[in-house]
């Protein structure tokens, strides 16, 4: 039997400043709402440019708490408005602590249809590559909260509905996905801030952002599972961030893609049951180390 769910994706540039982009992230997620999304989910640390090209301790002031920091509060108060389960992206996470110097995290949470978050994140693979433009070691800490699964059970049509969120640069690797989908993620996103270096030659900004498509789309198949990366756009100083959000199935094949200029708000329909019957057919974590 059939389960079908929509899924929301926000593509956006995020070089407003933090008032206009965390606006323009819940007009966005109203708007999908309103269309049919059952999901919404965002890019990377939206509410910013991404400030980890360079080594500035003026960004720490950009940290929050969570959940009492305001992309918290707007992203819990949009869901409950729009009645719409939320993937929010991540933020820059202050956590105070006894400590001389608080800890800073890149985190995801997710919110269920309620405003309620069922789902926090640390980011645990941090880039080093201040070279081009990724140093985020200087920023972040690794993640501690290990790799959870949200279980959405507030409204009917999501009900039973297990997702995950990493984040980025956990991408490039499959412990995570591996991990979430052994506890049961049907759907695993990505919310992602990655782009070309302004000065790279076009051959490698080819060969970089096909990698990229396909490192995800394996997690799908070797996982039996969705999966969405949420991507930014524009340039932002050394970077040009190539979009190009997308939807893969349990199979690998590419649902819907993004433009690799514009922002984009786009619906994508998936078919829980085509998870179910992979994970028969083709029992991969059944026989998994």
């Amino acid at each position: 039997m059939k389960k079908i769910l929509t899924i929301g994706i926000v593509q956006m540039r995020c070089d407003r400043g933090f008032d206009k982009n965390l606006a323009h992230a819940v007009k966005s997620i109203a708007t999908l709402a309103k269309r049919g999304a059952d999901i919404v989910a965002l890019p990377e640390l939206f509410t910013g440019e991404y400030f980890c090209q360079t080594n500035n301790k003026k960004f720490f002031e950009l940290a929050e708490k969570v959940p009492s920091g305001p992309t918290t509060e707007a992203l819990a108060a949009a869901a409950r408005d729009a009645k719409v389960a939320i993937v929010g992206g991540s933020i820059f996470e202050r956590v105070d602590t006894k400590k001389s110097v608080p800890e800073f995290y890149n985190t995801a949470l997710i919110f269920d249809e309620r405003g309620k978050i069922v789902s926090k994140y640390r980011k645990i693979h941090i880039p080093n590559d201040l070279a081009n433009y990724y140093g985020e070691t200087l920023y972040f800490a690794k993640g501690d909260l290990g790799f959870p699964v949200a279980h959405l059970q507030a409204a009917p049509r999501t009900r039973g509905t297990k997702l995950a969120a990493l984040i980025c640069y956990d991408q490039w690797f499959p412990e995570g996905a591996r991990a979430v989908a052994k506890k049961g993620a049907q759907i695993i996103f990505y919310p992602t801030a990655i782009g070309w270096p302004v000065k790279q030659g076009r051959v490698l900004n080819s060969a970089e952002h096909e990698a990229w498509q396909t490192m995800q789309k394996s997690h799908a198949i070797a996982n039996n599972a969705y999966v969405v990366a949420i991507n930014r756009v524009g340039e932002e100083h050394n970077l040009h961030f190539w979009g190009t959000s997308f939807v893969a199935d349990p199979y690998g094949r590419i649902l819907k893609k993004a433009g690799t200029e514009k922002e984009e708000n786009f619906l994508v329909k998936i078919d829980l049951e085509t998870i179910e019957q992979m994970r028969r057919d083709w029992p991969f974590l059944k026989q998994c180390l």
